[in-house]
């Protein structure tokens, strides 16, 4: 749990654990905070490094507009800090992307990736619906109906119908009514709006894991199969039941996938 430097802005990471170091990077609406739920079995046998991004958590938030590039030289700053040469890489959603674009950046800095629930590109539905959460920003409670049931499957959301509506009441009580969260947001929104890494996913070496949900409506599994197919070092799942927010709705399948993923050796098996 400590700050680093990166232009003159504290960065918040965390180091739990000690083995073959895994990152694990946010999502959008996430910080640290929110793999508290992981974090013991995740670093187990592993070393596992957490990172808040510039506007997420408890680093510092921008005062100008940026896209992806600019999380990727956290992220490259973070390694340089820590004196890590290479590195199994994990994000899900946002940070998947990062990571992706991270590692068409810096491949050789990158052991293996994992991206969950992610694309390669900003689609026209997914640039519309950023577009629906930065309008309804000014109201707590338009902004939790605009943000919050697409995350989840609709069979998790009406199951788990007592404990949404008490997440909804912290919400719009505490985070979306903080003016510095929604800012910040909007401009983590707005930074993924020309991502579009398609021409690029062919060069990609590094050996990939692509998770989809059978159930994501944020970003559907057309996505991730259309990057499986063009990155020829990829294995690709898919989550029955599940949706964007897979580790919350899945977290064993999401754990599985992850260490198995992250530490399987590769296997010779031409015999067959």
């Amino acid at each position: 749990m400590a700050f680093f430097n990166f232009n003159n802005k504290k960065i918040y990471y965390e180091i739990h654990g000690k083995g073959k170091p895994i990152i694990l990077l946010n999502g959008i609406m996430m910080s640290t905070k929110s793999w508290a739920f992981f974090v013991d079995v995740l670093s187990q046998n592993n070393q596992l490094i957490l990172l808040d991004f510039i506007d997420q958590g408890q680093s510092d938030r921008c005062d100008k507009p940026y896209d992806h590039s600019l999380q990727v030289e956290v992220l490259k700053a973070l390694l340089d800090e820590l004196k890590i040469e290479k590195v199994n890489l994990a994000g899900v959603s946002y940070g998947a992307e990062i990571a992706l674009n991270f590692t068409i950046a810096y491949e050789n800095r990158v052991e293996r990736l994992a991206m969950f629930n992610s694309s390669y590109r900003t689609s026209p539905w997914l640039q519309d619906v950023g577009e629906a959460w930065n309008l309804s920003v000014q109201d707590p409670t338009n902004y939790y109906y605009t943000t919050i049931p697409v995350i989840y499957s609709p069979e998790f959301y009406n199951k788990n119908r007592e404990s949404m509506e008490k997440r909804k009441q912290l919400l719009t009580s505490t985070v979306f009514s903080n003016k510095d969260f929604m800012e910040a947001m909007v401009r983590l929104t707005k930074s993924s709006e020309s991502f579009d890494a398609e021409k690029k996913l062919q060069e990609v070496q590094t050996k990939t894991l692509i998770v989809s949900s059978e159930n994501d409506l944020l970003t559907p599994k057309e996505e991730q199969t259309r990057m499986h197919q063009l990155m020829k070092n990829s294995d690709y799942v898919m989550i029955p039941s599940a949706g964007h927010a897979s580790m919350y709705e899945k977290p064993v399948v999401f754990i599985t996938l992850l260490l198995g993923f992250f530490n399987a050796s590769d296997l010779d098996i031409s015999i067959f």
